[in-house]
């Protein structure tokens, strides 16, 4: 890991909906609600080895029957971060990826957990997410050979 420092961290852009609201307050039988969660991380760089790392979350509850959609949420946290000079490319990569989101992942949780019980909706609580698997998964994938787009007959 390279030696950085998180200068300042904010909330970027925000979006909360419920397009559905009233309606799903005076119905007892809504179902069950599914939870579709994505999270990506993009990396800026600027002079001076400084980073701005955007943790991008999107969350989408819809009910399982009908597909109708509870809350939709959008963020994107952001941290500025500086850095020592690091030569080595992977160790730096791996750092603005893994390690700057494992620390503002806390903030983005308590923001969804808070939205969403101020809307008036169960109090949802992300579970932790393990940045380095994620890295992980997305290393192979991009090491996996692109299959041949099966031509038209």
């Amino acid at each position: 890991m390279a030696k950085f420092n998180i200068i300042t961290q904010f909330l970027k852009d925000f979006s909360f909906e419920s397009p559905n609201v009233p309606e799903l307050f005076f119905k007892s039988d809504n179902g069950q609600a599914k939870m579709e969660i994505n999270i990506d991380i993009q990396i800026k760089g600027a002079e001076n080895n400084l980073f701005m790392v955007d943790l991008i979350t999107k969350i989408h509850s819809k009910l399982e029957n009908g597909d109708k959609s509870i809350f939709l949420i959008e963020s994107t946290y952001s941290g500025l971060v500086q850095m020592e000079e690091e030569k080595d490319e992977e160790v730096k990569k791996r750092t603005l990826l893994i390690n700057v989101p494992t620390l503002l992942f806390p903030s983005v949780r308590a923001l969804m957990a808070r939205m969403t019980s101020e809307s008036g909706f169960p109090t949802f609580v992300m579970q932790p997410v393990d940045f380095e698997k994620l890295y992980e998964e997305k290393q192979k994938k991009a090491q996996q050979p692109q299959q041949p787009a099966e031509a038209n007959k």
